[in-house]
């Protein structure tokens, strides 16, 4: 089997894994590869799902990089940038790896992640468009490093955007301007707001879901 640079949690569909579709998922700052698999367990059961953590410890648990906070504190916080970058190749070689250990389809993935997982999915996604089905980011924002770029082929691609107008650790005016501009870029982005903090409730769920299942149909 072919290495997988970041440590992980595979989980296989309940029919046929070969050239099944997936959706790799990125936690927050400070969980880890277990963290979010309650909400991929509510996806569609033909999914792989590859939960990848983080490669720096943070307490108890993982982040995927340190936060610049010289804009102004944590609401203007930004990754801090070689931190960010590492982290970015490495999920990109992850990715490659896995297709090939998992005998994923390549033409069907899809990125979920939360809040430094949102960023960092919003960031793969403009990078490198061709490479994604879809991508989910909840309570995250596009950082200024990738705001300006233009993003070849990221035309159509379908994004949900998630933000909580109750959430003190990113605001939901963030996550808007994220959605505001993959728009701008040219996705076919879905936002939505929710009566939450920094975290996904029922509702949320339910809409990522829905969102997931009619890319998979």
């Amino acid at each position: 089997m072919t290495e997988i640079p970041l440590e992980h949690v595979h989980v296989a569909p309940d029919g046929d894994p070969d050239r099944a579709p997936a959706v790799f998922v990125l936690h927050g700052r400070g969980a880890d590869e277990e963290d979010l698999l309650p909400v991929a367990e509510s996806l569609p059961d033909d999914l792989h799902v590859i939960s990848l953590r983080a490669p720096d410890r943070l307490q108890g648990g993982y982040t995927w990089y340190e936060l610049d906070l010289s804009g102004g504190g944590l609401h203007e916080s930004q990754p801090h940038a070689a931190d960010f970058r590492r982290s970015l190749e490495l999920i990109e070689e992850s990715v490659t790896a896995a297709t090939d250990a998992y005998g994923l389809d390549a033409d069907r993935i899809g990125l979920l992640g939360f809040s430094q997982g949102a960023i960092t999915s919003f960031s793969l996604l403009v990078e490198d468009p061709g490479s994604y089905d879809w991508v989910v980011g909840l309570h995250g924002y596009l950082p200024d490093s990738h705001a300006d770029l233009a993003s070849d082929g990221i035309e159509g691609k379908p994004v949900f955007v998630g933000a909580g107008t109750g959430d003190r650790v990113i605001p939901e005016s963030r996550a808007e301007a994220a959605a505001d501009r993959l728009a701008e870029l040219g996705a076919d982005v879905t936002y939505g707001t929710y009566a939450t903090g920094h975290g996904i409730g029922r509702e949320e769920l339910a809409d990522v879901v829905d969102f997931v299942e009619a890319r998979l149909e």
